[in-house]
């Protein structure tokens, strides 16, 4: 599955929410979403990154509930507003404390946590793949504090 963030408007937002529960809707909106997406400093493609991007910032798992807060709402812990595939938002509020959070992370910081998954993880482990995990997450750390700066929530999917 590929991983994209957008730093959504609030009008975008209220039409998630107001969706949320009804899946067909969700998956209007965000394709409509994706389609009509212009400004590509409010969007972070993290690829397929965004699965060890969550576990290095968690416990290891895609678990969405786990690892603390808030670095746990950078990827996949914020509020699912999907059953079948990940489309998860973060509020304005949380989208500020997870740039705060993720600025203070760096490459030793990663590289002592990447690789210490669960048996589910699907990729390689190793250097080359740390590396790829690493862009992902400076994309990801860029995203967010553009985001914040702009006072926008976060819808991240993956599909």
């Amino acid at each position: 599955m590929l991983g994209v963030h957008y730093a959504i408007t609030a009008e975008q937002e209220k039409l998630l929410l107001d969706a949320d529960g009804d899946d067909d809707a969700v998956s209007e909106i965000i394709g409509a979403l994706e389609e009509d997406w212009a400004d590509d400093a409010l969007k972070a493609d993290t690829d397929k990154a965004w699965d060890a991007i969550h576990r290095c910032l968690t416990n290891g798992t895609l678990d969405p509930d786990g690892g603390t807060q808030p670095l746990a709402l950078a990827v996949v812990g914020g509020r699912h507003l999907h059953d079948e595939m990940y489309v998860v938002y973060v509020a304005p509020d949380e989208v500020r404390a997870v740039a705060e959070a993720l600025a203070d992370i760096d490459e030793p910081w990663l590289r002592a946590r990447f690789g210490d998954f669960d048996d589910d993880y699907d990729g390689a482990a190793d250097d080359d793949d740390f590396h790829y995990t690493w862009d992902g997450l400076v994309c990801l750390k860029g995203f967010y504090q553009r985001a914040a700066a702009a006072g926008r929530s976060v819808i991240f999917t993956a599909m």
